[in-house]
C-alpha cells in the first residue's frame, strides 16, 4: 500500500495523466541536498555533543534514514540505499534494451530486496529516484577528491623528516600487520572467494585516520610528546603506503590477475606517478603560478588549487590508478610554497566552506549503504567482529615499531582509528564489485568502532604515562 505522505511526495509533484510538465528536474535534487546537509549537521553536532568525531554522526544519519526509507519504501530511499548497483542496473537495461524490472532480475538475486527496488524504479518516482542517485553519487566521488587533495594539503613533507626513521617503522608495520591479519581472516571467514577480495579487505584495514587522535593530544595540551610526533608521521607515511596499495589492489582487481610481474608493474607505475607528479609539479606549479598571478584573475588561488587537483586526479585514471592518488599528490605538492606566492586567505580556508557543504554527502551516502538486515546473518556479524579485532591488533602492533622508552600502547593507539580514509577505501572496493553489501556493512561497523574507542583508550594510556621531557 502507498503511503499517502511520503518523502517523494514532497520532492516531486507528479503531472497529471496526458499533461505536460514544466517542473525543473532539478527541483527534487536540490530538496535532497539540503536534507543530506540538515541531517548531517545535526548528526554532527549531536556526535561533537558527546565527544566523539562528526563524522559517526553523518555515517549515523545515512544508516537511519535510508533503512527507515526502505523498510517504509519509500523510492528514492530505496533507490539511494542500493549504491553501485543502481548504475550496474541502469547500465545493463541502457546496453541492452532491457525494461528496468528485467535488469534488476539480472543483477539482484530473486528476493524481497530486488521486489522492493523493482517497485521503486517502476513507479511513478522511478525516474526521478535515479536522477537523484546519479547527481549524489557524482557529487560524493568529487568530495572525496576534494577531501584527499585537503589531506595532501595538511601533509607536511619536512615534518616527515624530523620524526624519521621510528615514524616509519611505525607506518609500515601498521600497514604490512592489518594488511596480512586482513587477508588471512577473510581466506578464513570466506574460502571460496577469489583472492582479489581477500588482498581488497585487507588494504581497506591498512587505512589510518588520526585526526581523532591529534585532537585528543591537543585536548590534552600533549601535542608535542614524542609520542604526537610520532605518530602524526607515521600517519603521513600510512597514507603514502595506504595510497600506494590502494591503487596496486584497484587495478588487479581490474585487470583480474595476480602475478609477481603484474603486481611488480602496477606498483612501480604507482610509485612512478606519485614521485613524478610531486617532482614535476615542484618545479612546474611555482612558475605557472606567477605567470597567472600577473593576469590578476579573482579568487585566482582557490580556483588554481581546484583545477590543479582536479588535473592530477585525471591524470590518475588516465594512469589506471585511483583518482584520489593524483588528488593527495597535488595537495603535496601546493603546500609547500602555495600561499607564501600568492596573497590572501589560506587555499585550505578557501576550500573550508566547500568542504563543509559536499565532504558530508559522501559519509551520508555510505551509510545508507549500511543495510541493517545483513546482520541478521550470523556470518556477516562474525565478519564484523573479526575485521574489527584484526583492525585494532594490526595497529597495536605498530606500536613496537618506536623506541620501548616511549609509550608504545598510547602509539599503537593512536594509529588505531580508520575514519574516513577506511570509508574511502571501502567505497572504491563497493564500486568495483569486490566488497559486497554484507562485507561493506561489516567494514562500516569495523570503521565506526575503531574511532569510537580511540578517544577514551588513549586518554586512560596517557594519563598512566610520564609526560615526555
Amino acid at each position: 500500500m502507498d503511503p499517502v505522505f511520503s518523502t517523494s511526495s514532497l520532492l516531486y509533484a507528479a503531472p497529471a495523466s496526458g499533461s505536460v510538465s514544466h517542473a525543473d528536474p532539478v527541483a527534487p535534487i536540490l530538496l535532497v541536498l539540503v536534507l543530506i546537509a540538515i541531517g548531517a549537521a545535526l548528526g554532527g553536532r549531536a556526535m561533537r555533543w558527546v565527544g566523539q568525531p562528526a563524522v559517526l554522526g553523518e555515517l549515523l544519519v545515512g544508516v537511519l534514514i535510508a533503512n527507515i526509507g526502505y523498510a517504509l519504501r519509500e523510492p528514492i530511499l530505496t533507490v539511494l540505499r542500493e549504491g553501485e548497483t543502481i548504475s550496474q542496473i541502469v547500465s545493463l537495461a541502457l546496453q541492452n534494451a532491457l525494461p528496468l524490472p528485467d535488469a534488476v532480475h539480472r543483477i539482484l538475486p530473486a528476493g524481497d530486496d530486488a521486489d522492493r527496488l523493482i517497485a521503486a524504479l517502476a513507479g511513478s518516482m522511478g525516474s526521478i529516484a535515479i536522477s537523484v542517485y546519479n547527481f549524489v553519487d557524482l557529487l560524493s566521488r568529487i568530495a572525496v577528491i576534494v577531501l584527499l587533495f585537503l589531506v595532501g594539503l595538511e601533509t607536511d613533507i619536512r615534518e616527515m623528516k624530523k620524526v624519521g626513521w621510528p615514524s616509519f617503522l611505525v607506518a609500515v608495520v601498521g600497514v604490512v600487520a592489518p594488511f596480512l591479519l586482513g587477508i588471512g581472516a577473510m581466506a578464513v571467514l570466506q574460502p571460496d572467494a577469489p583472492l582479489q577480495k581477500d588482498i581488497f579487505i585487507g588494504a581497506i584495514l591498512t587505512a589510518t585516520s588520526v585526526g581523532i587522535t591529534a585532537r585528543v593530544f591537543r585536548d590534552l595540551r600533549q601535542a608535542q610528546r614524542t609520542e604526537a610526533r610520532i605518530i602524526l608521521g607515521a600517519a603521513v607515511i600510512d597514507d603514502v603506503l595506504g595510497l600506494l596499495i590502494l591503487a596496486v589492489v584497484s587495478a588487479l582487481v581490474v585487470t583480474g590477475t595476480i602475478s609477481v610481474a603484474s603486481i611488480s608493474w602496477i606498483t612501480l607505475k604507482a610509485v612512478l606517478f606519485l614521485v613524478g607528479s610531486i617532482a614535476v609539479g615542484l618545479w612546474l606549479a611555482p612558475r605557472m603560478v606567477r605567470r597567472i598571478a600577473r593576469l590578476k584573475i579573482e579568487n585566482l588561488k582557490l580556483l588554481f588549487g581546484l583545477g590543479f587537483a582536479f588535473v592530477l586526479a585525471w591524470l590518475a585514471n588516465l594512469s589506471g590508478l585511483a583518482t584520489i592518488v593524483g588528488a593527495f599528490a597535488a595537495g603535496l605538492v601546493l603546500e609547500s610554497f602555495f600561499d607564501k606566492e600568492l596573497e590572501g586567505h589560506s587555499l585550505r580556508d578557501l576550500l573550508s566552506p566547500i568542504e563543509s557543504l559536499i565532504v558530508p554527502v559522501f559519509f551520508v551516502m555510505m551509510g545508507t549503504q549500511v543495510k541493517l538486515e545483513t546482520f541478521a546473518d550470523w556470518k556477516v556479524t562474525l565478519i564484523a567482529i573479526v575485521l574489527t579485532v584484526c583492525a585494532i591488533a594490526g595497529k597495536l602492533v605498530a606500536g613496537l615499531g618506536c623506541s620501548p622508552k616511549l609509550d608504545r600502547l598510547s602509539v599503537g593507539i593512536g594509529m588505531m582509528p580508520r575514519g574516513e580514509v577506511g570509508l574511502i577505501f571501502a567505497g572504491i572496493g563497493k564500486g568495483l564489485g569486490v566488497v559486497s553489501d554484507a562485507v561493506f556493512s561489516a567494514v562500516v561497523i569495523m570503521v565506526m568502532v575503531t574511532t569510537l574507542l580511540t578517544p577514551p583508550l588513549l586518554k586512560i594510556t596517557l594519563a598512566r604515562s610520564r609526560p615526555a621531557d
